[in-house]
C-alpha cells in the first residue's frame, strides 16, 4: 500500500467513523471517505495528528486480505 500523509485537521472534523471500535478503551482507528474516492485514516486518540490517505482499491485489498486471514499473523 502507498499512502499520502496529511494533517487530519485539514480534512475537517465531520464524518469520521470508528468502524473497528470495540472494547479497546477508545484506542480506535477512524476512517473517513473523501469526495474523490480515497479513504483517510487517523488515530482516534490523536484527532489533530496525521491522517493517512489511501486509494479506494488499496483499502479494498486490505479488507479482503484481512477477511481471507492474510493479516492473522499480526495477532500472534
Amino acid at each position: 500500500m502507498s499512502h499520502v500523509r496529511r494533517a487530519a485537521t485539514e480534512l475537517g472534523s465531520d464524518k469520521w467513523v470508528k468502524p473497528w471500535s470495540g472494547s479497546n478503551a477508545g484506542n480506535c482507528v477512524e476512517a473517513k471517505p473523501l469526495g474523490d474516492g480515497r479513504v483517510a485514516m487517523r488515530q482516534s486518540t490523536d484527532p489533530d495528528g496525521p491522517a493517512l490517505i489511501y486509494m479506494r482499491g488499496e483499502i479494498a485489498a486490505f479488507i479482503e486480505g484481512a477477511k481471507d486471514g492474510k493479516a492473522d499473523f499480526l495477532l500472534s
